[in-house]
Parts: structure tokens; sequence; C-alpha cells
């Protein structure tokens, strides 16, 4: 199967405080992947950085065989749906996943 999502030793740090500790994690076409855990052990941090959003200490985030680990957000084919409603708090649920899509051109059907 093909990679769509490849982290390689994938680190985030904030000082002294380790986020992300030298996560690779590769997801293949068609698997459905969740990540469990408490709160703090750094999912949205993991998350965050194969999105664009953070930047990661060490390591590499590969999206199609492609490596993305310094290309911002907006140069990624993913989409990221946060707890809060920082992203568009005017817009339903249903907007607001549907605005990546939008975006990317996909046909309503």
């Amino acid at each position: 199967m093909a990679k769509i999502i490849e982290t390689t030793n994938l680190t985030k740090a904030y000082g002294a405080v380790v986020a992300v500790d030298d996560i690779s994690l590769r997801v293949e076409k068609g698997e459905f992947v969740t990540l469990l855990g408490p709160s703090g052990c750094g999912k949205s941090t993991l998350l965050r950085m194969i999105g664009g959003f953070e930047d990661p200490t060490t390591g590499h985030i590969s999206l199609d065989g492609k490596d993305v680990t310094h290309l911002p957000p907006n140069k990624r084919a993913v989409n990221m749906v946060f707890q809060d409603y920082a992203l568009f708090p005017h817009l339903s649920v249903g907007k607001n996943v549907g605005y990546g899509l939008r975006v990317a051109g996909v046909p309503k059907r």
C-alpha cells in the first residue's frame, strides 16, 4: 500500500518540556487511525505538526511521499478541525468541515 502520512523521528520540545518524543508513524492509504491518550500526552501537538501549524524540533513529515516538514499549512493537502472554535466561529460544523473541501475544488457530490 502507498504511504499517505509518514513521520520520522518527530520531536517537539517547548524549552525543557518535550511534548512529542521521537514519534515515527506510517499511515497507508485506506487505513483508519486513531490517536488515543490522556490529556497532555502530545496527540494535538502531533496533529498540529502534520497540519503545519507547529514546526517540529527534529524529524520529518511526509504526505503522499513528499517531504512537507517546512511547508506552511496552506501548501499541505490535509485538513484539521480544531477542538475549539478558533478557526471559523461564525460557521456551522458542516460549513467548517466543508471549507477545506470547497477550497480544494472537491465537487459537492
